[in-house]
């Protein structure tokens, strides 16, 4: 088994690990009653660093927001030292607000007549260096690297003369006065006339000159500075969905709608080209490029995902143009499935728009990638591209609304998902500020609704039934339902198809998830 992909792993004697009791940790901006969310302050990319000592959230207004984690650090020793003493079990995650700044600006592009808005679609963060952090930032056409650092700022605190003692009448200072009375010239040769001879190029201001002030500095003061290094602009016609960080540090990915361009972080003016779905004729289009990751630790893999339900893994060593992929993964079960619960009369329609992957996530050993479309969270063995090893139901009670949510575009939003660090959970966001937690280890049921909320255990629902199916010989499919009631919850409210939580990211080595509600950061752990 690969530590980091605890599926992969047989069923222990004593079964899967118990569902975990999620609890609240901390919130920024939260909104009072009644309060008015702006535009501009909506959360749109969390993303945790490697270490998950850090955190980046950037908005719509274009700010990205930085957090630290503080709590390690105040009971002292290294990380592995408190796993050691189990003080991981009890600790109480926390992080503080670092620094922010502003990432990009409105912009409009003169030659397409087109507003290019400054909403930050998703930030990468790079290896750090020499104390500083460097993430990458991106909106709809422009990616910028930046770097956060600290700068120690000298402060002034006096100077080394009262200002109201000035030398009177032109005299010198002693400070300004020199041993030999006859000034030089540059060669050396000292001039016939005497010092004087200024006095009739120059006439000394009433009061005379004062003397020379110095500015004593007696304390420093730390300031974090973000600087853009880079900026990657230029090169893709339509908005950029994804960036990656490649596992050799030193290259990345952007992707759109139909291209996907690798980049040399130190060369800001060049990209490669390295998968193309456009078309010759732009009417024969069937599907678009929607999400792209590069591989956690095989440099030459990436994998991105399609409108049309399936996602592809690529070699970079096997062409330079990697249109012809090394696999192709579809859930060939999907469309027998919605035959048989679909009517008729909007079968085709809708089952192409839902069965579109808004994301996909590598497994942190890569074995597994995990994909999230409109109505489900799917599991995936890169081994096997049969089909998903497990797909969990997020809101199924939505299936009669499909209707309503395409009039109001809600069928059109882009939910992201992650895993733990351990492999053993995957989670994802859904409508009225609810996310669904799913273990996903052989013979787990845990399937946990949240609110993003202080108390994220409000909204319970039952445990959901898991029917297994088997489509031929393939293996066998196991679907975990989520609530399959008629759009309320336990406490009978209606859900709000208006409040949607879309972004989420769980800490790297810990239980722990951040989500964006609106313009607040919700931190739960277990």
């Amino acid at each position: 088994m690969n530590g980091g992909d605890g599926v992969a792993a047989d069923a222990s004697p004593a079964g899967p690990p118990h569902p975990l009791e999620w609890k609240f940790s901390q919130v920024f901006g939260e909104r009072s009653a009644g309060e008015e969310v702006q535009e501009v302050d909506i959360i749109s990319a969390i993303e945790f660093d490697k270490s998950g000592d850090h955190l980046a959230t950037g908005d719509r207004g274009g700010r990205v927001v930085l957090f630290e984690r503080t709590d390690v650090k105040d009971h002292g020793g290294s990380r592995s030292d408190l796993e050691r003493m189990d003080y991981s079990a009890n600790r109480h995650p926390d992080f503080r607000y670092k620094t922010e700044f502003q990432s990009h600006e409105p912009e409009f592009d003169y030659l397409k007549s087109l507003e290019i808005e400054e909403k930050i679609n998703k930030i990468k963060w790079c290896q750090t260096a020499n104390g500083a952090v460097f993430l990458l930032s991106t909106n709809d056409k422009t990616i910028k690297f930046w770097k956060v650092q600290e700068k120690k700022v000298k402060k002034i605190s006096d100077m080394n003369v009262d200002p109201s003692k000035a030398m009177g009448n032109g005299s010198v200072g002693s400070s300004s006065s020199s041993s030999n009375s006859r000034p030089h010239i540059a060669n050396g040769v000292s001039p016939d006339r005497s010092y004087s001879y200024l006095s009739n190029d120059f006439s000394f201001p009433p009061g005379g000159i004062p003397s020379l002030r110095l500015p004593s500095v007696t304390s420093h003061e730390t300031s974090l500075m973000a600087r853009c290094r880079r900026v990657y602009a230029h090169a893709h016609d339509y908005h950029i969905n994804s960036i990656s960080n490649n596992s050799d540090g030193e290259t990345f990915i952007s992707a759109d709608d139909l291209r996907i361009n690798l980049w040399n972080l130190e060369i800001c003016n060049q990209s490669f080209n390295i998968v193309d779905v456009k078309p010759a004729n732009m009417e024969d289009l069937t599907e678009v490029i929607t999400s792209a990751e590069f591989h956690p630790t095989h440099c030459n893999t990436l994998a991105y995902s399609s409108s049309k339900g399936s996602f592809r893994l690529v070699d970079l060593r096997q062409s330079a143009l990697c249109d012809s992929h090394a696999k192709i993964f579809t859930d060939k079960y999907v469309l027998y499935r919605f035959e048989e619960q679909e009517p008729a009369g909007s079968r085709s329609f809708f089952t192409e728009i839902i069965a579109s992957i808004s994301d996909i996530k590598f497994g942190k050993e890569g074995r597994y990638i995990l994909s999230r479309d409109y109505m489900t969270l799917k599991l995936w063995d890169i081994n096997m591209d049969s089909g998903p090893v497990s797909t969990f139901q997020v809101h199924e009670y939505l299936r009669p609304k499909l209707c309503d949510l395409y009039e109001n575009d809600s069928i059109f939003d882009k939910f992201e998902c992650c895993l733990s660090g351990d492999g053993l959970r995957v989670a994802t966001g859904s409508y009225s500020n609810l996310f669904r937690v799913f273990g996903c280890s052989p013979g787990s049921t845990e399937a946990t609704t949240l609110e993003a909320s202080k108390n994220p255990m409000r909204r319970q629902v039952p445990t959901p039934s898991r029917p297994s199916r088997s489509l031929g010989n393939s293996i066998t499919r196991v679907v975990r339902r989520g609530a399959e009631n008629t759009g309320v919850d336990a406490n009978g409210n209606s859900f709000d198809f208006t409040t949607k939580l879309l972004h989420l990211a769980w800490h790297p080595s810990e239980n722990s998830i951040a989500c964006a509600a609106a313009n607040s950061l919700y931190m739960y752990y277990a």
